[in-house]
């Protein structure tokens, strides 16, 4: 493995400093810049190329969002996000920035972990450096606001069967690194009167979690809300959004949402695999169940279980997963009845879907 060349952009010198030490110690490591300011560190990551750039949110002249949205349009470079913001606003542009492209988000260090922090972030750097992030334009358009739902035509789904009305009963997304951009995508294509309710889990770190909700519905033409425990699944025409809160396993069981604080899978809690492999003896024909990118194997058996019980399983494909390991985990089990570009995956759950119902809405 060569050397992982290092960008780190931060406002605070003492934050600064440190992460810098912390890289430094590592030999796989190399720092070649520093940047105080969002227009300085766009500048050098064009002029240094380096394999990855650490970001803080909040930075003067150009705040970490402008400069994830002009990285990742003028220079892909893989983005994680170190940060220690936690109000509504400041939490609200790292959604964005993470929807803009941004890979990941770590918290800053509080000098209170003996040294656990330091292990992750240096894992989580090594891991984000390799990832082959794509152009994302949104630096190159006008600015204009949040589009809730696309108005443009859907490309055609296909479809290698026929699809028997009444089948399914809701849908079930599962995701990790590059997931709310993802999931965002699939939501913002989907029409306000789909009829499924959806149940979704994606990894994302608890103390950036507070306002995740509230951020995607405001980019989604459906009802997005955190599952609550005991209650009943919504009926088919209600459209609706829920995700597993954080920290807690979703479940469902007799008809109804459970969460638990049973041990983690995969080093995760929530996990995609708790949640799909509930649904698969719940209601495992009924399901229609999606896993996007995501490092790591979560979701790929609990996927194996719902296509085992008959249910429909779809897998992103490698060229639009920011990360594959999930997805090919589960391909590589058998587990994927198709495995779809991210632009395909609203289309699909359209025509898994009974026509009547969704149009009559």
């Amino acid at each position: 493995m060569g050397t992982v060349r290092v960008l780190v952009v931060e406002d605070s010198l003492t934050v600064r400093r440190r992460l810098v030490e912390v890289l430094s110690a590592d030999p796989q490591m190399e720092v070649v810049g520093e940047a105080g300011d969002g227009k300085t560190g766009i500048e050098l990551c064009q002029k240094l190329r380096p394999d990855i750039v650490t970001l803080d949110m909040m930075l003067p002249t150009m705040s970490g969002l402008e400069a994830t949205e002009y990285i990742m349009a003028y220079c892909p470079t893989p983005i994680l996000i170190v940060s220690s913001s936690t109000n509504r606003g400041e939490l609200f542009k790292t959604y964005d920035a993470l929807a803009a492209g941004a890979l990941d988000v770590l918290e800053k260090p509080n000098g209170h972990d003996n040294g656990v922090w330091e292990q992750i972030f240096i894992s989580r750097v090594k891991l984000i450096s390799h990832v082959k992030v794509i152009t994302h334009l949104r630096a190159r358009l006008p600015n204009r606001p949040p589009n809730r739902l696309s108005t443009a035509p859907l490309p055609n789904p296909v479809v290698s069967e026929k699809v028997e009305p009444g089948v399914h009963r809701l849908v079930a997304i599962g995701a990790s690194t590059g997931g709310p951009a993802a999931c965002l995508q699939i939501l913002q294509s989907l029409p306000p009167c789909y009829p499924f309710p959806i149940l979704l889990v994606i990894h994302i770190g608890q103390a950036f979690s507070t306002f995740f909700v509230e951020w995607l519905e405001s980019q989604s033409p459906l009802p997005v809300a955190y599952a609550t425990d005991g209650e009943l699944l919504p009926p088919i025409g209600q459209a609706r959004v829920l995700l597993a809160p954080p920290d807690r396993h979703l479940v469902v069981c007799n008809g109804r949402m459970r969460l638990t604080s049973d041990p983690e899978r995969h080093s995760c809690r929530p996990s995609i695999d708790v949640l799909f492999e509930s649904l698969a003896q719940e209601i495992g024909k009924q399901t229609i169940a999606c896993l996007l990118t995501g490092m790591g194997k979560d979701g790929a058996t609990g996927l194996l279980s719902i296509r085992q019980a008959g249910g429909r399983t779809l897998a992103q494909d490698q060229a639009t997963s920011i990360v594959f390991g999930m997805p090919q985990e589960a391909i590589r089990l058998g587990a994927a009845e198709r495995t779809l570009g991210l632009q395909e995956f609203a289309p699909a759950l359209l025509a898994l879907a009974d026509n009547s119902q969704w149009r009559k809405a």
